[in-house]
């Protein structure tokens, strides 16, 4: 397998790894810092009630990756403002105390914009993960009168902060531009703003793979009467690999295999009940071995992504360890199973009913492309 320049891939986990740039690097530090910064000022401000949201806004960092500044320009702050729309979905939800009807309806819009945008944008990743992850935690997390607004803006200050840690490169470029390419690195990435993108009939089928995917994990999580149902929810969604990919069922159960050992690796973490200053490291941690692993094996990337969530998560709503991992265990389970059928669906109708060939306008995206 090769590149758009012809430059062989490494295949298999090892020789990826092995295959790491400067650019991966820097990557990962920049989402590291994101996470960290907003984090730390919350414990000094003793608020950490509020991580979740400045977690969600300082999502914005792991967009743009190796991408030109022009473009990262358009991504990031497309990817900022989803973000942003996310969490305040999530908050309203929360103040109006929306019954469960309202809120799977807004789940399934904001998982249609999502998709639609940035595919349409060029954004990448482009699946909805993160907005789906922003917008159900934010509405499980109470919200006292008046609140909303300053739990708002900690996500708002978050993504800013986020979003000039992803442009911050263009002005050392800028200050040795005689010198640029012997001091950094190309940016490879071009990802072209497809304006027809709504007329991609995979577009359109991942949009309803993640819908049903994503309402059906929820709904039988609720059904059981298990806790935090919106793991379920997002387990799902990150089994169903993104429009214009393949629907392989060996990378669905690779993202199964890899948020069932993330689970393992948070209950080592936590049980212990470490400080909140370990936990802070602990995000960071995971937020850059995340960072590195997501271009290369998203199996393996969600080891690290999975205790990174559960520490959010914990730190904003402390919750006994043993039902938050356990509600974790199983509601993965659920919503992987559902997210594997999403797939193996997805490939029985495109067998029946072919897709149209790629095109420059809307590309495909080749298997070991994007694991």
């Amino acid at each position: 397998m090769a590149d758009a320049q012809g430059t062989p891939r490494p295949v298999g986990l090892v020789a990826r790894l092995r295959s790491l740039r400067a650019l991966d690097l820097e990557v990962a530090l920049r989402a590291a810092l994101a996470a960290v910064v907003p984090l730390t000022v919350l414990v000094v401000l003793g608020r950490v009630d509020l991580a979740a949201y400045a977690a969600f806004g300082g999502m914005t960092a792991i967009f743009g990756r190796s991408e030109p500044y022009r473009t990262r320009l358009r991504t990031v702050t497309a990817a900022g403002a989803v973000q942003l729309g996310s969490i305040g979905a999530g908050i309203l939800l929360s103040v109006v105390q929306a019954p469960v009807s309202v809120e799977a309806l807004v789940l399934a819009v904001v998982i249609t914009l999502v998709i639609l945008v940035y595919n349409t944008l060029g954004v990448t990743p482009s699946g909805p993960l993160f907005a789906v992850f922003a917008v159900l935690v934010c509405a499980a997390q109470p919200v006292d009168d008046g609140s909303g607004w300053l739990r708002w803006g900690v996500a708002a200050a978050a993504a800013a902060f986020a979003w000039l840690l992803a442009m911050s490169g263009w002005l050392l470029r800028r200050a040795v531009r005689t010198r640029e390419e012997a001091i950094f690195k190309t940016l490879p990435r071009r990802v072209p703003v497809r304006a027809r993108a709504y007329a991609d009939p995979r577009v359109w089928l991942n949009v309803v793979q993640n819908v049903l995917a994503a309402l059906a994990a929820g709904g039988v999580a609720i059904a059981l009467g298990i806790g935090h149902p919106y793991w379920a929810v997002v387990s799902a969604v990150a089994v169903i690999p993104p429009a214009r990919a393949a629907h392989t069922v060996q990378r669905a159960w690779h993202r199964v295999i890899g948020t069932a050992v993330g689970v393992g690796v948070a209950a080592l973490v936590l049980w212990p009940e470490p400080p909140i200053p370990v936990l802070i490291v602990v995000i960071a941690i995971c937020q850059f071995g995340a960072e590195i692993l997501v271009g290369r094996h998203y199996g393996a990337a969600l080891v690290f992504v999975t205790p990174l969530a559960l520490t959010v998560a914990h730190l904003a709503t402390p919750t006994p360890l043993p039902v938050l991992l356990g509600d974790r265990l199983v509601e993965t389970v659920i919503g992987a199973v559902l997210g594997v059928a999403a797939v193996l669906l997805a490939r029985r109708f495109v067998e029946h009913v072919p897709m149209p060939p790629p095109t420059a306008a809307t590309p495909s995206i080749r298997p070991k492309e994007r694991p």
